[in-house]
């Protein structure tokens, strides 16, 4: 069996850790480690029957995870400190989103960036509050910033001058110019408050923003994650939540993402075992080419299948802009690089 499916197996409880040999072992912590689910991992199989030197890697994994989670809270509360005063509300999205909502998914989940919602009306005073609060622009690049004004979905990153953290502010969920565009005043006036007093999207809208994320943004890269978090988040609303299948494909539709969230379903039910029924237990033959790319990883962790990956990787800019637009901006980007690495060259 290769190490991402031993890996798949430990994550979705179908195989026993204690059955591993040593060499097993390598790889699905070389597997773990590129799909960024090490920590998760080391979370699901605390306490189990493992080797001492993946027993202390795993303790390891734990306490950093936790720290990292404490450090991503505490940033929200700086957005807070810095964007509430002047009456700017915002919701956290993603991985503090879920440690904010204290949700099982949250342990282990390794958290980068801060991102938060806001409504388009108040996107420049949030700005102007960053910018005053510490935080600095990551590209200084004209067209970066053109482009991310203009096509995309958030703000260009930002970073804090001291406490070195990322922010990530979004108006929406999806680019401006990608072919579904979900109602982002529905994402922010639905939205609930945690009893840390943060405000996350609701249930639904959390998982249609996985879904997003992970089919309809995106070239499926640290896509076993992703999915994990679809996979915990579904798994966990519908036992709290009789109807929640229900209320998610309302959602989805309010949002046009029916296709991106059944397709995530599906995909949770054939890598981790999901328990789906009625009309979300169904089959696409295109599910498959999810899979494999969802899979591409040797026993190393390093990608294989290069040519599906350069696949998905040109579906997701394909989804993200109108023909014309994309061409221009590849060519653009081309360019851009060219040029630097003439520059480099010349320089040394």
């Amino acid at each position: 069996m290769s190490a991402i499916d031993l890996l798949i197996g430990l994550l979705a409880g179908r195989q026993d850790p204690a059955t591993l040999a040593p060499k097993d072992w390598d790889g699905v912590i070389g597997v773990a480690r590129a799909e960024v689910l090490l920590a998760t991992l080391a979370h699901q199989l605390d306490g189990a029957s493992v080797p001492p030197a993946v027993a202390a890697l795993f303790a390891d994994q734990r306490a950093a995870a936790a720290v990292a989670q404490k450090q991503a809270l505490w940033e929200a509360e700086m957005a807070r400190r810095s964007l509430d005063p002047a009456g700017v509300e915002f919701v956290l999205l993603k991985g503090t989103a879920y440690a904010a909502a204290r949700l099982p998914c949250a342990d282990g989940r390794q958290i980068g960036d801060l991102d938060i919602l806001v409504p388009w009306h108040d996107i420049g005073r949030a700005e102007n509050l960053a910018l005053i609060d510490g935080w600095e622009w990551v590209k200084q690049d004209a067209y970066d910033d053109a482009y991310y004004r203009d096509h995309m979905h958030e703000l260009p990153p930002l970073i804090h001058a001291k406490r070195d953290r990322m922010i990530d502010v979004h108006h929406t969920i999806l680019p401006r110019t990608h072919r579904v565009t979900p109602d982002a005043l529905a994402l922010v006036g639905d939205a609930v408050r945690t009893d840390m007093g943060f405000r996350v999207l609701n249930p639904a809208d959390m998982v249609c923003h996985c879904a997003a994320h992970l089919i309809a943004d995106g070239d499926l890269q640290g896509g076993l994650r992703n999915l994990w978090d679809f996979h915990c988040l579904t798994r966990d609303f519908a036992a709290a939540d009789p109807g929640f299948w229900d209320r998610l494909d309302q959602r989805a539709a309010i949002h046009g993402l029916e296709g991106a969230v059944h397709r995530a379903a599906r995909l949770a039910r054939d890598v981790y075992g999901a328990q789906l029924s009625g009309c979300w237990d169904r089959h696409d033959p295109g599910d498959r080419w999810f899979v494999r790319r969802l899979m591409a990883r040797d026993d190393w962790g390093r990608p294989t299948q290069f040519l599906m990956q350069q696949a998905f990787y040109i579906r997701s800019h394909w989804l993200r802009m109108p023909p014309l637009m994309l061409a221009r901006h590849l060519w653009t980007k081309w360019r851009k690089r060219h040029s630097d690495a003439s520059r480099g060259n010349s320089s040394s």
